[in-house]
Formats: structure tokens, C-alpha cells, sequence
């Protein structure tokens, strides 16, 4: 993965070369955040409170760390949310502001999304269902493209987070593309399919992405139900879905012969027997959450209760699919990422530094159409995105100055926080504006490489214009402005 980031390096054949090459490279990104941290701590900054500057310099060392990767995101993570309890004003930021995320349910929708995975994974059902769906409906290259597509949508339902469904699918595209004969290129174009495919197919439910779209309300000072955000979202990110799925086929004319083997695949599928009992299992406690998860608004449990409740049922034994082995499938360095991220947001309100941020990157000027105003914000996210690539990192910094403005302009916080997130959530260059691709990325991964990512990045820019702007147009017959 880190070699889709950083390239291959060629400045020594000897493992020891490497190494001092990337400890320098490190030492030297390390560095350069801590010089931008430095800097802004003690320069004047007018409009800016003391609090607020010093908010303002550890976020954007942070920033500088995520977007260089020069260290895993957990322990910049873990470094920013120290920073901000040691040096910040205990009354304006309590402890309880810090690491508020982990206080509030949709944590433990993120912690129940990634044992549910494991579950999952454990009981075969995915891989059943991916090969089932490909022996029955798979004739043609376009075919297996498009089989990314639906199958990551449909595996959201029942997996909620992006990367577990990536890498199983992986596991049944990659035999596919054996059976068919493909070369290494139509291969990885393929396995990018997986990838790429997560990034739309994560904005339909709530629980598409167990770790970003929970906290979207929260950026706005609101609650999403999982209907409510299906009405919102899901128009648009069938949308998207289909525009990023055609992008791919029309970027990638596949001009080989195509033959896959589906005696093959039929004989995996038969190989499996009929649905065993963990994998009945599985269906039962799914079919479950989705319905509880749909009905939120009516019995007020969060849906971060509910994958909880759904997790442990795996847990619970007879023919347990969860044992202690089972917590290595949950991220730690994720979760501490993700209470950092939204820390930015919640502490720069704190402390004044949202405000100015806002005077300072979004136009004086009234936006009177709520088109223009959503592609003014679309430009603004995605250049800071640019910048920054943590799509969490520019969601802290970003919604609450769409929000200002969207208020300006008569855009509910709601609908302005959603633009902010579509902007960011499905916008890329480079595998490091995505996590769901930088996952993916390198040999270690699905085989893809970062001139692959870019070729579908640069035509992306259009889909996510298309898509916010059907936005606009969705969210106004429905009455969300």
C-alpha cells in the first residue's frame, strides 16, 4: 500500500538503502509539520484569539502529517488530541470536547461495522454471494466491471464499511480474472474496480461507511435517521454510482478476448454446499439490523446500538462467528483517527478558529442561487482536499465554513454539510485522497497503480460536479432546503 504512496524507490537495491531512505523521508515530513506548526504558534495572526492560533497550528501539523503519511494516522491522531488537552484552555476545551466521538454512539457503529465484517468473513456468506451473482449474470469484460459496482452496493447492507467488502470482493475478482486469462493490466483495471467502486457505492446508506457518514449530522448539529439518509443520499449516490461506473468502462477499452471459465467459478460455488448454519446466521441477524436500522426514527435506537447489538449476537455461542481473535478486525489507530478528525471541527468552534477560517477561504459576497452556492463549495472542499487529502481532516475544516456560508445563501446547515461531504467523499487524484483506494494501492493490495488512480481521477472531477448539482435539484423537490 505505501508503495502505491510513495513510489518505488530506486535509490539503493539494498534493503538498507531503503530503509535509510525512508527514515530520512519520514524524519524530513515530520519536520516540515512541526516547522508549519511552529510557525503559525508564533507569528501574529490577526482575528485569530490565542486559543484559536494554537488550534490552528496543531491541526494543520497534523494535517501535513496525514497527507505525507509520516507516521500511521493513529499516532498523529493520538499527538493531536494530547496537543490540544495539554495547550488549550481546559474551560474552553474540556476533555469531554476532546475525545468527545467516543462518547457518542457512532463510535460504536464504526467498532460494530468492523466485527460485523469479521463475522461476515468468518461465515463465507459474501463470497457465496459474490460468486453466485457472478456465474449467473457475468458474460463480458463490462460485465465483471460492472459486478463491482452492484456487489459492492449490495454487500453495504449487510457490511457496513467499505474496505472489509473491498478485499473480499477482491479475493472472487482476482480468481475470476485467473479463470478468464486476463493480462496484468486488465487484472488490476479490474481489482481497481473493486476499489473505486467502494467510494460511490459508501455514500447510499448510512452504513455504507460505518466511519465518515454517521458524522455528518453531527458537523451540521443534527441527527440523521438511516431512512432519512437514504431519501437525502440515495438518489444521488445511485447517481454517482452509475456516472463513476461508465467513467471506468469508457477510461479502460478492454480489447482482449474474454472468456471466463464458468465451470470454474460454478464449481467454487458448488464447492461451498448449501447455506451452512453460520451463514443463515448471518442473514437473520442482518436482515434484523436492516430493518431496525430503517425503522430509527420509530424506536429511537441510534443505528451505532444496533451494529453493537448485531456484533455481539455473533459473539454469543453456540458456533460463535466472533472469539477474541476476532478484535484484531477492529482499528484502533482508525477509531483514534476519527475522533481526531472530528476534534478539529468541534474545538476550531470552540475557540474562534472556524469563524476566522471562514471569513478567510469563503467569498464576502451573498450566493443568492443555491446551484452556484453548491459548486462555490464543491471548488472550495475539493481544493482543500487538493491539499490536505484526509477527507475527515477537510470535512473538520471545511463544513463548518460551507455551513456559515450555505447560512448566508439560505441552505439549511444540513443540505451544506452534504454538499461539503459529497465534495470530498467522492473526489480523488492520487491514492492518497482515499482511503478505500489507498487500501487497495500496490502490489500488496489489489495491483493497481497510482497513474491508474489518476487516469479515473481526473474525469471523477466531473462526476462529482454532476452529482452535486443533481443534489440541489433532488433535495428540492424533496423539501431539505
Amino acid at each position: 500500500m505505501m508503495a502505491g504512496l510513495h513510489g518505488t524507490d530506486r535509490v539503493s537495491a539494498h534493503p538498507a538503502g531503503r530503509v535509510r531512505r525512508t527514515t530520512s523521508r519520514a524524519f524530513t515530513e515530520l519536520a516540515a509539520g512541526a516547522a508549519i506548526c511552529t510557525a503559525v504558534w508564533l507569528l501574529p495572526i490577526p482575528g485569530l484569539m490565542p486559543d484559536g492560533k494554537k488550534c490552528l497550528a496543531m491541526s494543520l501539523c497534523a494535517v501535513c502529517w496525514w497527507a505525507t503519511g509520516a507516521m500511521h494516522p493513529g499516532y498523529t491522531a493520538l499527538a493531536l488530541l494530547a496537543g490540544y488537552t495539554l495547550f488549550l484552555d481546559s474551560e474552553l476545551v474540556p476533555a469531554a470536547t476532546v475525545f468527545g466521538l467516543w462518547t457518542t454512539p457512532t463510535m460504536y457503529l464504526v467498532v460494530g461495522g468492523f466485527l460485523i465484517a469479521k463475522a461476515v468473513e468468518a461465515s463465507g456468506l459474501g463470497r457465496r454471494a459474490a460468486l453466485a451473482f457472478i456465474s449467473r449474470f457475468t458474460r463480458s469484460y463490462g460485465g465483471m466491471v460492472f459486478s463491482c459496482y452492484l456487489l459492492g452496493l449490495l454487500l453495504s447492507f449487510v457490511i457496513p464499511h467499505p474496505w472489509p467488502r473491498s478485499f473480499l470482493l477482491l479475493s472472487v475478482m482476482s480468481h475470476a480474472a485467473r479463470s478468464a486469462g486476463l493480462s496484468q493490466k486488465a487484472a488490476a483495471n479490474l481489482k481497481l474496480a473493486v476499489f473505486v467502486a467502494s467510494v460511490p457505492a459508501s455514500m447510499i446508506l448510512l452504513t455504507g461507511d460505518s466511519t465518515l457518514n454517521p458524522l455528518i449530522g453531527g458537523f451540521a448539529g443534527t441527527t440523521v435517521s438511516w431512512l432519512q439518509w437514504l431519501v437525502y443520499m440515495g438518489p444521488p449516490g445511485l447517481l454517482a454510482l452509475a456516472l463513476t461506473g461508465t467513467v471506468q468502462l469508457l477510461s479502460y477499452r478492454q480489447r482482449e478476448a474474454f472468456q471466463l471459465d464458468l465451470v470454474q467459478v460454478r464449481s467454487q460455488l458448488a464447492d461451498l454446499g448449501k447455506l451452512t448454519r453460520p451463514e443463515m446466521r448471518v442473514i437473520a441477524v442482518m436482515a434484523a439490523a436492516v430493518l431496525f436500522w430503517i425503522t430509527d426514527s420509530l424506536h429511537g435506537l441510534h443505528p451505532g446500538w444496533i451494529a453493537l447489538i448485531a456484533a455481539l449476537s455473533f459473539a454469543v455461542p453456540p458456533h460463535a462467528l466472533l472469539d477474541a481473535k476476532s478484535w484484531s478486525g477492529v482499528n484502533l489507530g482508525t477509531l483514534f483517527f476519527l475522533c481526531a478528525a472530528l476534534a478539529i471541527g468541534s474545538i476550531g468552534k470552540a475557540v474562534g478558529m472556524n469563524v476566522w477560517l471562514a471569513e478567510l477561504i469563503i467569498p464576502q459576497q451573498t450566493v443568492r442561487s443555491p446551484y452556484l452556492f453548491a459548486l462555490l463549495a464543491m471548488l472550495i472542499c475539493m481544493a482543500l482536499h487538493m491539499a490536505l487529502g484526509s477527507a475527515l481532516a477537510v470535512l473538520g475544516i471545511a463544513c463548518p465554513a460551507i455551513i456559515s456560508f450555505g447560512t448566508a445563501a439560505g441552505i439549511v446547515p444540513l443540505a451544506a454539510a452534504l454538499i461539503a461531504y459529497t465534495s470530498v467523499s467522492l473526489h480523488w487524484l492520487l491514492p492518497f485522497h482515499h482511503m478505500n483506494l489507498l487500501v487497495g494501492c500496490g502490489d500488496d493490495g489489489g495491483g493497481f497503480e497510482k497513474k491508474d488512480v489518476l487516469r479515473l481521477g481526473v474525469p471523477q472531477t466531473a462526476v462529482v460536479a454532476a452529482v452535486v448539482l443533481f443534489e440541489v435539484f433532488w433535495w428540492d423537490i424533496i423539501g431539505i432546503f
